[in-house]
């Protein structure tokens, strides 16, 4: 190869973004010709490469805009320690067939047994498909909510939670809602209803949902819509922060036990 085509290459590379090749490239040209490659495999190894890269690229960027507390996979998740949770439920959950059909998810437990880490750990599992995925606490979704319906931009701020292919709302019931945040989440609720997954994680039962909304008419027509196509998943069993408390042996306190049921 004379040095023109050698550098026009590079500089075609570089302005068709194909960085990755183009750093790889010197020395597996080098390697092909010791090693007697044809020209298919070696283009075939290069954009493997660069499809690699820039896939691995993609993701990191949807977690960084998924905004996780802590990155939490289902493989790092003790099962054995929750033999409340039925290992067939969450390995037909890893499908994510429940995204495709925009069908919910709701994890209920008392805290501490491991509900966010399942939510985090299926959203992790969208991601690696190539899913948009957002994570938020109910409080963070009600506050962001309530600032946007005081700056009359509610509806853009709708349509923004509406467009992720999965969205998790965790902590719900921890902090109750007033009237009209009852109101806005009913609303949001609506807008993603079989159209787009999401799943939820409440330390309370269905039944307590009214007190937690303080509407149990607007709990109602919310749980409606939630439970219509939905996976309910209740988690009974010892927290996980308390058990790692009686390790360095401080004493544990008892726990309210949340289980799932019709509202």
């Amino acid at each position: 190869m004379d040095n023109l085509a050698y550098e026009r290459l590079h500089a075609n590379l570089k302005a068709l973004n194909l960085n990755t090749i183009d750093t790889i490239l010197d020395n597996h040209l080098e390697a092909a010709a010791s090693e007697g490659k044809s020209i298919t495999d070696v283009l075939d190894h290069l954009f493997e490469e660069e499809v690699k890269t820039r896939n691995s690229s993609a993701m990191e960027t949807r977690m960084k805009l998924a905004g996780f507390p802590v990155k939490k996979t289902l493989e790092d998740f003790d099962f054995s320690f929750q033999p409340s949770i039925d290992p067939a439920v969450i390995n037909e959950l890893r499908t994510l067939r429940f995204v495709h059909n925009a069908d919910s998810v709701c994890l209920l437990g008392p805290p501490g047994v491991g509900k966010s880490h399942v939510a985090i750990g299926l959203g992790v599992e969208a991601i690696r498909k190539g899913f948009s995925v957002y994570y938020t606490t109910a409080s963070s979704l009600l506050d962001k909510l309530k600032k946007a319906e005081q700056r009359d931009q509610l509806d853009k701020k709708l349509r923004t939670y509406a467009k992720y292919k999965l969205l998790i709302v965790d902590e719900i019931g921890y902090l109750p809602m007033r009237r009209e945040e009852a109101h806005l989440f009913f609303q949001m609720v609506s807008r993603r209803y079989e159209k787009a997954s999401t799943i939820f994680t409440s330390n309370k039962t269905f039944s307590e949902w009214g007190e937690i909304m303080g509407d149990t008419v607007i709990a109602a027509a919310t749980l409606d819509r939630i439970l219509h196509h939905s996976t309910v998943i209740s988690i009974k069993g010892e927290s996980y922060r308390l058990r790692a408390r009686r390790r360095v042996g401080i004493q544990s306190f008892p726990v309210k036990e949340a289980t799932g049921g019709a509202p």
